[in-house]
């Protein structure tokens, strides 16, 4: 299972829907707000996928939920935008809250900046920004063998990361 991973696209849904071609093969596509039109443009472009978002601090108008949780593969993906859980003055906010809803896969945006790791065997990503960055992550999760591997775009300063 493949996943690709998001955020704070900002008004430049032309680096979501560049990346989205580019990796056809992704299973769901994640979007970590801060730019919900974007990501429903690219919805109504290229339907053919599932596709998970959460609203962020500058979607306005907005349905979509701060937190949202979704199984992916035997996975649970935890995901939000991080300005309700203070993540720019750090993540043990987020990262308890993590913890506390058994997350397998944390995913989340809000400070722009490419962040791959693992507290424990719980995944945390921050894909960065694509509206300003081009940043963006890939997620798979091997569904023989549960891996879960993680890379970032376009540099992969911080992985691959993976879990087993």
């Amino acid at each position: 299972m493949k996943i690709l991973v998001f955020s704070d696209s900002h008004g430049n849904e032309k680096h979501l829907i560049n990346a989205v071609r580019k990796h056809k093969n992704a299973d769901i596509i994640v979007f970590c707000g801060d730019g919900h039109r974007d990501i429903e443009d690219v919805q109504k472009a290229l339907p053919n996928k599932i596709y998970l978002a959460v609203r962020g601090n500058c979607d306005w108008n907005c349905s979509n939920p701060l937190l949202m949780t979704y199984t992916a593969a035997g996975k649970k993906l935890l995901i939000a935008h991080g300005h309700a859980q203070y993540v720019k003055e750090g993540l043990s906010r987020l990262i308890a809250l993590g913890h506390k809803e058994k997350a397998d896969i944390l995913l989340f945006g809000h400070t722009h900046t490419q962040l791959t790791t693992a507290d424990g065997r719980m995944l945390i990503m921050n894909p960065g920004s694509i509206g300003f960055g081009g940043q963006y992550g890939i997620i798979e999760i091997d569904e023989n063998t549960g891996t879960i591997t993680a890379n970032e775009y376009p540099d992969n300063k911080f992985g691959p990361v993976i879990i087993t």
